[in-house]
């Protein structure tokens, strides 16, 4: 409690407006003073985090730039490879699981959150959207933007492009591992939201494909819904999703404590 006082004093400091509790998805904050993703030393195992603005999110602002800081990066690498404003269909069609599945190699770890985005437009002027589901169930959507504009697109869902991800990083060698969704800034009778509707999706998929599941969601909200809504809020500036550095720090910690709490060969690399 000692540490999540601490980043909630740097939150007051940095950011004296309240965030907006009002359900939906908002779009990415703009992406701004990125870091430059580090060489890979071939020698070691990577840690891939594919994901959205959650995890990489400006400078500081997502968890996975967060992340490294809990590893022995001596013994392995940590690749925040997150884009903002991406869903699981998104990240697959605009090229870039392609070019991480190119860098990655056997023994390498995917830590693979996405749902923040999944639940937009299947066409129109944002067409990022997946059919709620795990089932093999499609529909064909005349695309007027994006990477297939022009064009009719085959749209899966949610639970299909999971195992899409975890499909082909197992073909390589790679440990895939689901990440539960990050915690919305978002309160009912007291009590912060937990599931943005996705978590019995990727419960599924993880028994059909024999993988784990690191529930950081749970572990985030046991760590925010003891401070209340107003301590929360600092930690919210922009909107309901996106953190404020601190609390980006607060939903890596989670991450790594969800590891540790399913006993993933991935936290013995783990240095605190």
């Amino acid at each position: 409690m000692r540490v999540l006082t601490l980043l909630l004093a740097a939150a007051l400091i940095a950011s004296p407006a309240l965030a907006q509790t009002i359900p939906g998805t908002p779009d990415a904050p703009p992406q701004t003073a990125l870091p430059t993703d580090a060489a890979l030393n071939p020698a070691l195992p990577t840690v891939f985090i594919v994901g959205d603005s959650t995890a990489r999110n400006g400078l500081n602002l997502g968890w996975g730039d967060h992340f490294a800081h809990f590893f022995d990066t001596s013994r392995i690498n940590v690749a925040n490879r997150a884009i903002a404003g991406r869903s699981s269909r998104t990240y697959i069609n605009e090229g870039h699981w392609t070019d991480v599945l190119a860098q990655m190699k056997a023994g390498d770890y995917l830590l693979l959150q996405m749902g923040h985005n999944d639940g937009g437009d299947l066409g129109g002027a944002k067409p990022r959207g997946t059919i709620k589901g795990i089932g093999d169930e499609s529909q064909d959507v005349p695309q007027t933007t994006g990477p297939l504009a022009g064009k009719t697109e085959t749209v899966h869902t949610y639970g299909w492009y999971l195992r899409k991800y975890i499909d082909e990083a197992r073909a390589k060698g790679v440990h895939p591992i689901l990440l539960t969704v990050t915690i919305r800034n978002i309160w009912k009778d007291g009590k912060i939201e937990r599931d943005m509707g996705y978590t019995s999706f990727i419960r599924q998929v993880a028994d059909q494909e024999h993988i784990p599941v690191a529930d950081m969601a749970t572990v985030e909200a046991d760590k925010l819904e003891p401070l209340g809504p107003e301590k929360v809020a600092l930690l919210f500036p922009k909107d309901h999703t996106h953190t404020s550095p601190e609390g980006a720090e607060i939903a890596a910690s989670s991450v790594a404590d969800a590891l540790r709490q399913i006993h993933s060969p991935l936290a013995a690399y783990l240095a605190k």
